[in-house]
């Protein structure tokens, strides 16, 4: 499970830890967001009192962001799948040897694939970094 970083997302980790205090594991892009994971202790600490990181965060880079705690394994995904794409729901997560299957309905189905597949793929190399997961289907 190797983690990929680019110069951009290093610079959003650094800004991060100089605004939050708190020292970021990694960062990905996902539907136009940056998606910061964390130690699950550190949470309360990167959003701030009042939210007032979240929105220093989101006025410095001009894009919404999240923070999520970082998954304990293959057997913590279904929670860390949840915390990327909420507000849109799914039912559950199967995995079989190296492929994930996200049961939806039909109208969250549509959110978790986007348009052209964008969201699709953005999860399935989240998924693939994660918890070395290589193909990802929604049904």
């Amino acid at each position: 499970m190797v983690k990929v970083l680019d110069f951009k997302l290093i610079r959003y980790i650094n800004l991060f830890s100089r605004v939050t205090r708190v020292r970021c594991k990694h960062c990905f892009l996902y539907n136009n967001m940056i998606v910061f994971a964390v130690l699950r202790g550190f949470i309360p600490q990167a959003i701030g009192q009042g939210n007032k990181n979240l929105r220093k965060l989101s006025e410095l880079t001009r894009k919404k962001i999240k923070i999520v705690a970082l998954p304990n394994g293959k057997e913590d995904i279904e929670n860390f799948v949840s915390m990327i794409i909420s507000p849109v729901k799914f039912k559950s997560i199967e995995i079989r040897n190296d492929e994930a299957v996200i049961t939806a309905s039909l109208q969250n189905k549509a959110s978790l694939i986007g348009r052209g597949k964008c969201r699709l793929n953005e999860m399935q190399n989240v998924l693939e970094q994660y918890f070395g997961i290589k193909k990802l289907r929604i049904k």
